[in-house]
C-alpha cells in the first residue's frame, strides 16, 4: 500500500505560484508546482495582435495568477482559449477570460456542463475554489481545427479515442516540434485514466504522440520534457494492465489488488493512489466495457481514499 508522497495534514508548506517558461519563441508553458491533484499546466502563445491560452486552472485564485503572469509579458488580450479536455483543473477558470473565444472538442463542452461545479466532499483535502462559473467551449469541433498565431500554425487535434478522458485534444506546433499534450502525459506524477481508457491511452501514446517526433513536450502536469516522457507513461500503462490481469484472475477487487501491488519504480510518482482508479478502469475493460464507458467513479474515488489510509487525498490547489 502506498499513499501520496505529500500530506497537507503534516506539511504546512505553501506551494510557490506557477511561472511562465518560454519553451519556444513567444510560446510559454505556465508550470504550476508541484503538478499534483488539481495543479495543472497551461500555455500561452503570443501574437502581434493578441494571445492564445491553452487551458485555464482549477480555482479562481490560480487562474487569476495565470492571467497576472500573462499580463506581465504582454499587453495584448487573450483572444482565444483552447481546452484540451473537460476536467475542472483545465476549465474551471474559463469564465475569467472575458471576451475570449473558448475552443474545445464537442464532448469537452458536453462534459463541462455535465460535471457542473466542483463538489467532492471527503475526497480531497479542502480547496478554496473561489467563484466558479461554468464556461464551456462555445466553438467546438469533432476532429480538430487549425489555429494561427500570426504565421505560426497550431494544430488542435482530437486524439480519436478515449484515453485520459473521452474528449482529449492536443495542440501540436509542427514548425517548432512542440507539443502541448494536456493530461495525456504526466511528468513525475501518476497518470489517471479513470474517466478514459487504459487501452486507448496506450494506443494514443504509440500511434498519435510518438509519431509526431516532438522534441519539446508540455505535459498536463509536471515540468516540460523531451520525448522520453511518452515512454515513461507507456511503461506505467503497461504495468497497470499487467497488474489488472493478475488481480482479476486471482478474484481480487481493484482495491485489494492495489494493496497487494508493489509500485516499484512508480512509487515515488506523485499521487500514487491513482493506481486504484486506474485498476477500476482496467477491470472494466477486461470485463468487456467499451473505452470510456461509464463506470462508478464515486466508488473508485472512495476506494482511493481507503487506499490512502482513509484520509482525503492531498490537494494543494
Amino acid at each position: 500500500m502506498s499513499s501520496s508522497p505529500h500530506d497537507p495534514a503534516h506539511d504546512d508548506r505553501d506551494l510557490p505560484p506557477g511561472d511562465l517558461q518560454e519553451v519556444s519563441e513567444n510560446v510559454f508553458a505556465y508550470v504550476q508546482p508541484d503538478g499534483s491533484w488539481w495543479i495543472n499546466n497551461t500555455g500561452l502563445l503570443m501574437g502581434r495582435t493578441g494571445a492564445v491560452a491553452i487551458d485555464s486552472c482549477s480555482t479562481e485564485r490560480r487562474t487569476r495568477a495565470f492571467l497576472g503572469a500573462v499580463g506581465a509579458v504582454t499587453e495584448r488580450p487573450v483572444r482565444t482559449l483552447v481546452n484540451t479536455h473537460h476536467h475542472g483543473d483545465h476549465t474551471h477558470g474559463n469564465h475569467l477570460f472575458g471576451g475570449a473565444t473558448i475552443v474545445g472538442h464537442e464532448q469537452t463542452r458536453a462534459q463541462v456542463l455535465a460535471a457542473g461545479k466542483p463538489n467532492f466532499p471527503g475526497i480531497w483535502t479542502p480547496v478554496e475554489w473561489g467563484e466558479i462559473e461554468l464556461a464551456p467551449p462555445f466553438l467546438t469541433y469533432t476532429e480538430g481545427v487549425t489555429l494561427w498565431v500570426d504565421d505560426l500554425r497550431c494544430e488542435v487535434r482530437h486524439v480519436g479515442t478515449p484515453a485520459h478522458t473521452t474528449n482529449d485534444s492536443i495542440v501540436w506546433i509542427p514548425e517548432r516540434s512542440l507539443l502541448f499534450s494536456g493530461d495525456l502525459l504526466f511528468h513525475g506524477g501518476t497518470p489517471f485514466l479513470l474517466m478514459g481508457s487504459i487501452a486507448g491511452a496506450v494506443q494514443v501514446c504509440e500511434e498519435v504522440l510518438a509519431p509526431l517526433g516532438a522534441t519539446t513536450i508540455v505535459p498536463g502536469h509536471g515540468e516540460p520534457a523531451g520525448p522520453s516522457v511518452i515512454d515513461d507513461v507507456l511503461g506505467y500503462l503497461r504495468f497497470v494492465t499487467d497488474v489488472a490481469e493478475r488481480g482479476r484472475a486471482a478474484g481480487l477487487t481493484p482495491l485489494e489488488t492495489a494493496r497487494e501491488t508493489d509500485l516499484g519504480e512508480y512509487e515515488g510518482w506523485l499521487d500514487a493512489e491513482r493506481i486504484v482508479g486506474n485498476l477500476h478502469r482496467a477491470y472494466a475493460e477486461l470485463d468487456g466495457a467499451e473505452r470510456g464507458a461509464q463506470i462508478d467513479v464515486v466508488a473508485a474515488l472512495r476506494d482511493m481514499v481507503e487506499y490512502n489510509g482513509g484520509r482525503p487525498l492531498s490537494c494543494y490547489a
